[in-house]
């Protein structure tokens, strides 16, 4: 692939988008070789947790305005529903993902961004969706993400206005979980990554489903989706070993995928 590359450091998959010249700016080639790494990533069984970056000084600085300014109505929606169907798709991945989000995440960035499970942030990261002052609105889902992750005044105000905010307010917001030196960001997200590669991967994958499925529904519909998930986990191997190692005092745990 051009664009996007895949490193494996033991459980953790490393997806980095490397387009510098176009500060990895999104056209239709990213969506697909993404699109293609999604289903490489879940296919692999021995990934259990990804990070997702930008190469350089840019996280992704959003879709590309060049390929964009000579889209026609049909063109534009063919282009929001491919970058759309590739974020579901992120979003709805079996295992977790952290974006170390390391320079600016405008526009198609910040919605690959809020597309992620876990954000966190270089103190270089910018953020916003700039597409009003465009002409366009956001075309990922935007509009439906960030309302959802900051409140809808919140998300109103950024989107309205098209303005950048940097990564400290980002984390006031809650658009980010943790900001650090950019000398320090993916080793941070190794970290947690590695973090929750030591937890039962059932009981991690059945947790993220009851999350994102619960935020799209009521609370009793939600409460009865996670009554399922914890059945499924306690026919599993990793909760013997878990609550075994619970009552035998052990601090070493030996976790299989099953």
């Amino acid at each position: 692939m051009d664009y996007v590359k895949l490193e494996k450091k033991e459980h953790v998959g490393v997806v980095t988008i490397d387009r510098q010249e176009a500060l990895n700016a999104l056209n239709s080639q990213v969506l697909s070789e993404l699109d293609q790494v999604i289903d490489q990533v879940e296919a692999d069984e021995e990934i259990y947790v990804v990070i997702l970056t930008g190469a350089g000084r840019s996280f992704v600085a959003g879709a590309d305005i060049g390929e964009m300014k000579g889209f026609s109505s049909i063109d534009g929606k063919r282009f929001g529903v491919h970058g759309g169907n590739v974020f579901l798709k992120l979003e709805n991945l079996s295992k977790p993902v952290i974006a170390a989000v390391n320079g600016f995440a405008l526009g198609g960035g910040c919605e690959l961004s809020m597309a992620c499970d876990i954000r966190l942030a270089s103190e270089k990261a910018r953020f916003g969706q700039p597409e009003v002052g465009l002409g366009i609105t956001p075309g990922f889902a935007g509009t439906q993400r960030l309302p959802r992750i900051v409140g809808v005044s919140k998300a109103m105000e950024l989107i309205l206005t098209a303005k950048t905010i940097k990564a400290d307010e980002a984390k006031a917001i809650g658009l980010v979980s943790e900001v650090y030196p950019p000398e320090e960001l993916m080793d941070k997200a190794m970290e947690l990554a590695n973090a929750i590669c030591a937890n039962a991967q059932i009981a991690v994958r059945e947790s993220k489903r009851c999350i994102r499925m619960g935020m799209q529904t009521d609370i009793a519909t939600g409460s009865a989706f996670e009554a399922e998930a914890f059945g499924v986990c306690c026919g599993t191997e990793g909760k013997n070993e878990g609550m075994g190692a619970f009552l035998e005092k052990r601090a070493e745990k030996h976790f299989k995928l099953r």
